[in-house]
């Protein structure tokens, strides 16, 4: 749950990293939808590891751990404590569950596995639809940057055909199922999502209503490029952003200073680490370190720099020069580090719903706002919220023992609002304790 560099994950993957690729998790039957007796839903997914996760459209979300006897335990977001949700499966072939005491049945969904050609790659994707022969608005999955498969890990392919909508997912190119290499090019993953968009449709058929993309992170620069090549019907971000990935990770350092409370001229000091972490990207990692380490020797003795995180600089203060000189460009490959998203969203006329986290420190989204509500002035079509707790992915969190935060779920409102969004091309007056902003 990070943002376009994912700093704190890219540490830990520097040390042994080859393709850009996740293992896939274990397959287990009992992923699925449930529908439960009380009327609820819950959905269980791929977690890390040999866990799964459930979720439910409240937000709430458990890590699960399979005991002795077969049943599985949860504990809380992310958090490692016990929840006090017991949680047990029938058969597979049965489709039964048991969570926190109540009995659920697996939903069955109308799936169709597809491979599909973007360019001279090889796409895996999945369309899920409702039950039944009736049109459904159709949502494309566009990923943010992450390694993993999106078809094995995405809930909302199954959480969004529950409610009526029809979800296509696919793998971003170099990870999981699909070919080629991965990247952050965004005008190519924007054809690769066009042909997804394409792909869904020549599945879906008469079945196709309105169609368009959802897009997290990474994605809030791929989805409206995109719709603007290829016109869709409408276009979901979350926790996107309306600035370059330079300038993302200066208002991140920024951001930090803030949360902390430092003046005016602790930020100046701070700006001269995100100016020395720019050049050692703009060099792809080639060179920069020397004028990066005198600031670490003049500076981090100083209160605020253990504050310094950015969304890149904290992993070029934290690893080798050796190392980051490898894998840097494995990482970052092909990111257009000064990349303007403006002129396309200035010249999209595509309704946009727009949902960011006003406790972003990855993904800051105080420019971002202030940007999509000029552009709302200007009479472009879109709806933004904020949630105001809320940090990337749009998660709650908590502080943990070494003071970093630790998620803990989503907040209520967050899926009803895309939901509504798609189901009805508007949103309604309240979703939890979100702003909302429309255009006039």
């Amino acid at each position: 749950m990070k943002g376009l560099y994912r700093a704190i994950a890219m540490a830990a993957m520097l040390a042994g990293m080859g393709r850009a690729e996740a293992a896939a998790p274990p397959l287990d039957c009992h992923i699925g939808l449930y529908r439960l007796a009380d009327g609820g839903e819950v959905d269980i997914g791929a977690g890390e590891g040999a866990h799964l996760r459930w979720r439910r459209k409240d937000g709430l979300t458990g890590e699960m751990t399979r005991q002795a006897d077969g049943s599985w335990t949860s504990t809380y977001g992310w958090t490692g404590r016990p929840d006090g949700k017991p949680i047990a499966f029938t058969a597979c072939a049965d489709g039964g569950i048991r969570f926190g005491g109540v009995t659920g049945r697996r939903v069955a969904f109308d799936v169709t596995e597809t491979r599909f050609r973007s360019g001279d790659v090889t796409l895996a994707g999945r369309l899920i639809l409702p039950k039944g022969n009736g049109r459904v608005p159709i949502v494309v999955l566009v990923h943010g940057s992450e390694h993993d498969s999106a078809r094995d890990f995405y809930a909302l392919q199954r959480l969004f055909p529950s409610a009526g909508i029809g979800a296509f997912v696919y793998d971003k190119r170099g990870t999981g199922a699909s070919g080629g290499d991965y990247t952050q090019n965004y005008l190519v993953l924007a054809d690769d999502a066009i042909a997804a968009k394409r792909e869904a449709l020549r599945l879906a058929g008469r079945r196709a209503g309105r169609i368009g993309y959802q897009a997290g992170s990474q994605g809030g620069w791929v989805a409206p490029l995109a719709a603007r090549i290829e016109p869709v019907d409408f276009v979901i971000v979350g926790f996107g952003l309306a600035v370059s990935p330079l300038e993302e990770d200066r208002e991140a350092i920024a951001f930090d200073m803030t949360r902390q409370s430092f003046g005016p001229e602790v930020m100046a000091k701070a700006m001269q680490v995100a100016d020395a972490s720019a050049a050692i990207l703009e060099s792809d990692f080639r060179e920069g370190y020397d004028r990066l380490d005198a600031l670490k020797r003049r500076y981090g003795g100083e209160p605020w720099f253990r504050y310094v995180r950015g969304d890149v600089t904290y992993a070029l203060l934290s690893n080798p020069p050796a190392m980051l000189r490898e894998k840097g460009p494995l990482l970052f490959a092909d990111v257009p580090l000064h990349y303007d998203p403006m002129p396309v969203l200035e010249n999209l006329a595509v309704p946009q719903l727009w949902i960011l986290g006003g406790d972003d420190m990855d993904a800051p989204s105080g420019e971002t706002g202030r940007r999509l509500r000029r552009l709302q002035a200007a009479g472009k079509p879109i709806t933004l919220a904020v949630f105001p707790r809320a940090g990337h992915g749009i998660y709650l969190s908590e502080p943990g023992l070494n003071g970093e935060q630790i998620s803990t779920r989503q907040p209520e409102g967050y899926f009803a609002m895309m939901r509504d969004f798609i189901l009805r091309g508007r949103i309604g007056g309240r979703y939890g304790d979100s702003r909302l902003y429309r255009s006039r």
